[in-house]
């Protein structure tokens, strides 16, 4: 059964598929995008929930347009999804992310392949494609979480991302 559908919303017809999409009792989530923030925002008040992996294969954010990013992370009712081994985001984006955005509305992804390998201090190591672009990680959701933790963020909150916020977020169903 389908429970998320990732759509960029800057795309024509985007808000109309957006709309059939929630009506059918499906999430959609906005994601592998080019999308400024008014578009971000159109998507959102078409009936889009949440961001797909935030700051990962979308328009970066910008001090004159925040973008998808800035949406995401500044709309109090859409949920962002991180993914948080050490090739997707740095340490300090995902601080930045951790002191802005609602913690209630932060859910932790793994974006691991079946060819990644991990190494033995349990890092592992993204796969990258001949043109140097990240196809994706080598952590599982615990293995992130337990990482975030050693950085020092709150092992409560850490926990929530991967337990209460996922709930949260398939309830909106």
């Amino acid at each position: 059964m389908v429970k998320i559908i990732t759509i960029a919303p800057e795309l024509d017809g985007a808000a109309k598929l957006i709309r059939k999409i929630s009506d059918m009792g499906i999430i959609a989530s906005m994601g592998h995008s080019d999308a400024t923030y008014s578009e971000a925002e159109a998507g959102f008040n078409a009936g889009a929930k949440g961001i797909t992996h935030i700051f990962n294969a979308m328009r970066g954010f910008n001090h004159r347009e925040p973008g998808i990013v800035g949406f995401g992370l500044l709309n109090k009712d859409v949920f962002i999804e991180v993914i948080a081994d050490p090739h997707h985001l740095n340490v300090n984006t995902l601080e930045l992310i951790f002191r802005i955005k609602d913690p209630n509305k932060i859910v932790i992804i793994s974006d691991s392949v079946k060819c990644t390998k991990i190494t033995e201090d349990g890092t592992g190591h993204g796969v990258i494609n001949d043109a140097g672009t990240l196809q994706g990680g080598s952590m599982s959701i615990t293995e992130s979480s337990r990482r975030l933790i050693k950085h020092g963020f709150d092992e409560e909150v850490v926990k929530s991302y991967i337990t209460a916020n996922p709930l949260m977020y398939l309830s909106r169903l």
